[in-house]
């Protein structure tokens, strides 16, 4: 993976051209601001992609469960034609 540096004002003025060329030629971006370093933009491959979302999912269905939106186990079947 490649590593360029890239002002902070000019990152985001081109922030698409910058992220379409992350993706397309496996570019690691440090952001500075005032020659410092701010933060880093690079692309996720698709195992940490699926991952991110994984992970979105998995606190949507325990946020799900304290709220109280949860099936029994005979609605499901219920649902699924089974009883």
């Amino acid at each position: 993976m490649t590593t360029r540096l890239v002002g902070l004002k000019d990152f985001r003025q081109n922030l698409a051209t910058y992220t379409k060329t992350a993706q397309q030629q496996n570019i690691r971006y440090v952001v500075l601001k005032k020659n410092v370093p701010v933060l880093e933009v690079r692309p996720l491959s698709p195992k940490e992609s699926a991952m991110e979302k994984f992970v979105a999912e998995i606190a949507e269905a325990r946020a799900q469960v304290k709220r109280g939106e949860v099936y029994t186990q005979e609605e499901i079947m219920k649902e699924f034609g089974l009883i």
